[in-house]
């Protein structure tokens, strides 16, 4: 271990005012505890070794305070849903918080809050949030709570998401644009010494003179001519402005952050606005949503998503991974909410592989969005059983595709009527228009036109589909589907402790909350299987 990085060692031999509040902490709030009677087992010499080496020998970047008390410090603000300046208060006023640290009686912060967020994107950097949910892993492997050498030497594994609202807000096309210009004249007041409105008048930009794009704009925001004028005067207005920094900036146009922001307003105006034809090509607001539409100025990653059809939400996806045998969650991932769910099941791959032992799945139970991944489609490989529900897709009261009969080694598909086509994987079949036209059945199967016959889509992965419509038929494969609600039980407890919304900006700051989440939530299920032994005794 470094020698500049202190240990952190607190005493195991409480006073008579710890053990008098040990007692109580043993009826409410328990984790703190669970935590103050492992903490030593959880942040042992080997992992506080493996802390140190976020830091250099030379001396430089020395932390006065050890690591591993930090880390624990992280962990306790994710508990107690506390912010960066209420943490530091609390290692003085809230004397669990004290008992845990080892810091009983302090009257000074055992941090300050700048030391905190620094040792936070530290540990993020050094992915050390994924060794401490690791290490939760290892703390069940030695507990008594758990018979590690009779689990299954391969995993039931279950992957679910839930939405997270971000953190950045959410503006519509002209805020999004004006807040970003507004960026832009503030950044290059700083490297021109002027004031922000001074530059935005000199480049004849009034509406920039108001607090808000709107109101510089002044119109009616419900009569359509006026607003359709609007967004071509604001558009006039930001390339006025641009133009006039980068005459007086010259080469700094090209350079960070003049350069940055200049490509911010160019790609909010490519996703956001196109040419109207009928008044010459003025730019108006975009029909549709493009592509992975930036929605938030000060969160860059976040998007537009949907859990279902009637819900939608801005932000990120957020995945975990969890052993159905231990009940503990393995691994964790975000992505942006327009990602598919198969490439948050990519992610949680890479942090399986590293466990040393039962890394491998025998079973993997999912939902229908990551069917089709790299992840699942590597466990099947591997001899992985796949159970997951079938897409169920309806065609109100006329015959639904699971009225026909798929054969997909033959690839042929026969209707309702016994008229029967061949397929290709991924495509739509249509069939003979002049035989449905003269089906009796015609009128429960399509409401297409005379000279159309009935279409039904093949799925890429309609052989794994087929096999999840032949396991949901059966009481044993519905038994089997039902042992899916542990992980979903798994994200109800992580959304009632983190919340809907994202405490952090961006994925890797997400993903370490996520993971911190993780964490407790494994401490908890540790110290309930003690718990439980304990009174079998």
């Amino acid at each position: 271990m470094s020698t500049s990085v202190l240990r952190w060692n607190p005493s195991n031999i409480p006073g008579p005012r710890e053990q008098k509040l040990l007692q109580r902490m043993d009826k409410h709030r328990r984790l703190y505890l669970f935590l103050y009677q492992h903490r030593l087992e959880l942040f042992d010499d080997a992992f506080q070794d493996e802390l140190a080496t976020m830091y250099r020998d030379t001396g430089e970047g020395k932390q006065p305070v050890p690591p591993a008390l930090l880390a624990m410090a992280l962990l306790l603000q994710a508990y107690s849903g506390l912010s960066d300046a209420d943490a530091v208060d609390n290692t003085v006023f809230d004397v669990r918080w004290q008992i845990v640290l080892g810091t009983v009686g302090a009257q000074e912060p055992a941090f300050g809050q700048g030391t905190l967020q620094a040792f936070r994107e530290r540990m993020i950097r050094h992915d050390m949030d994924r060794r401490l949910l690791e290490r939760t892993v290892e703390l069940a492997r030695k507990s008594k709570g758990f018979d590690w050498k009779k689990l299954p030497k391969t995993l039931r594994l279950a992957i679910d998401s839930r939405p997270l609202e971000g953190a950045g807000r959410v503006e519509d096309t002209l805020n999004l644009l004006g807040h970003a210009t507004f960026k832009l004249l503030r950044a290059a007041a700083t490297l021109l010494e002027r004031r922000a409105e001074e530059i935005a008048a000199c480049a004849g930009a009034p509406a920039f003179l108001a607090p808000s794009i709107k109101a510089g704009l002044d119109i009616d925001w419900f009569d359509p001519e006026q607003k359709a004028a609007a967004v071509g005067e604001l558009v006039e207005q930001i390339e006025a402005i641009e133009a006039w920094i980068r005459t007086q900036v010259g080469e700094a146009a090209n350079e960070p952050p003049l350069k940055d922001l200049f490509e911010l307003i160019a790609e909010l105006r490519s996703q956001d606005l196109e040419p109207d034809p009928p008044s010459g090509g003025k730019p108006r607001i975009r029909e549709g949503v493009a592509a992975a539409r930036r929605v938030s100025i000060e969160d860059g990653e976040m998007r537009h998503g949907r859990k279902s059809k009637s819900k939608r939400f801005n932000g990120y996806k957020q995945h975990i991974a969890n052993d159905l045998d231990t009940e503990l969650i393995l691994a964790c991932s975000v992505t942006p909410a327009n990602r598919p769910e198969g490439e948050g099941a990519d992610a949680l791959k890479e942090d399986l592989a590293r466990y040393p032992d039962r890394n491998e799945a025998a079973e993997v139970f999912i939902d229908r969005g990551y069917v089709r991944s790299e992840f699942v489609e590597d466990a099947r490989s591997a001899g992985a059983a796949i159970l997951c529900r079938p897409w169920n897709p309806r065609n109100g009261e006329l015959f639904a595709k699971r009225d026909f009969n798929i054969n997909v080694r033959l690839r042929t598909i026969t209707c309702p009527a016994g008229e029967t086509e061949t397929f290709t994987l991924g495509q739509v079949v249509e069939f003979d228009p002049e035989k449905c036209g003269a089906c009796p059945l015609r009128n429960r199967c399509t409401e297409a036109r005379n000279d159309a016959g009935r279409t039904v889509r093949i799925a890429h992965d309609e052989p794994m589909q087929q096999r999840f419509r032949k396991l949901i038929a059966t009481p044993k494969g519905r038994a089997a589907l039902r042992q899916r609600v542990h992980v979903e039980h798994r994200l109800a407890h992580l959304a009632r402790k983190q919340g809907p919304r994202a405490r952090y900006r961006g994925v890797r700051n997400n993903v370490f909350d996520l993971r911190r989440y993780g964490i407790l939530l494994n401490l908890e299920v540790i110290q309930r299987r003690e718990g439980e032994l304990a009174k079998a005794a």
